[in-house]
C-alpha cells in the first residue's frame, strides 16, 4: 500500500509500488522474485511505464485510452475493488482525520493485517 496526496498523479506512485513487492517464496522449483503480469486502470497508462515494466521482466495488462474498453480489465479489477471496499468498512479510513501522513498509513496497515487475519482464520477452521 502507498498513501500519496491528493495532488499527486497515480503514475508517480507506481514504481515505488511495484518495487516494494516483496520476494516470492516457493517450496519447489526456482524462486520467483517479482510478478509476471501487472494489471492497472487507464490512469496508469504511459509508455514510459510500460517500458519500466518490461525491463522488470513484467507483462503490463494496462488499458489503452481510446482503444481498449474497460471491461476487458473488469474481470480482474472486482478483486481490487472488493478490498477497497472491505479497507473502508474500517470508519477511522473512510475519511482522513489524520494530519500526517505516517498516522493514517499506521491505521491502513492495521486494518490491512485484520483483513489477513480475518480470511486465513477463516480458513484455517
Amino acid at each position: 500500500m502507498l498513501v500519496t496526496g491528493a495532488n499527486v498523479h497515480d503514475t508517480h506512485g507506481f514504481k515505488p509500488l511495484i518495487e516494494a513487492i516483496p520476494q516470492v517464496r516457493s517450496r519447489r522449483g526456482p524462486r520467483r522474485r517479482r510478478p509476471t503480469k501487472v494489471r492497472a486502470d487507464k490512469a496508469y497508462e504511459a509508455a514510459e511505464l510500460r517500458r519500466w515494466l518490461r525491463r522488470w521482466g513484467m507483462a503490463s495488462r494496462i488499458a489503452r485510452k481510446s482503444v481498449e474498453s474497460k471491461d476487458r480489465l473488469g474481470r480482474h479489477r472486482w478483486k481490487i475493488e472488493r478490498t477497497i471496499s472491505w479497507l473502508l468498512g474500517y470508519r477511522r479510513l473512510a475519511v482522513r482525520y489524520e494530519r500526517h501522513g505516517r498516522l493514517f498509513t499506521a491505521f491502513l496497515t492495521l486494518a490491512a493485517a485484520l483483513i489477513c487475519y480475518k480470511k486465513l482464520s477463516r480458513i484455517a477452521t
